[in-house]
């Protein structure tokens, strides 16, 4: 299991998720799910790749392991 830093990055940025979702051309639903989930098992990888490029990260760096 993992989740995505989103709320981490967005916060350092000084951005709301809903500025994140309009900066990655991504559905406001998917950033709020993403950012919000405990843990995920599955996500697409396409809006990880858009999600690490709005905040010039490596995929790894927005990626924790939260459950091996």
């Amino acid at each position: 299991m993992f989740k995505l830093r989103i709320k981490e990055l967005a916060a350092v940025r000084g951005w709301t998720l809903k500025e994140v979702s309009e900066r990655s051309g991504l559905p406001y639903s998917t950033v709020a799910t993403y950012a919000n989930s405990p843990g995920m098992a599955m996500v697409n990888l396409i809006s990880v790749l858009k999600l690490a490029r709005v905040f010039g990260v490596s995929m790894e760096d927005l990626i924790e392991v939260v459950e091996e």
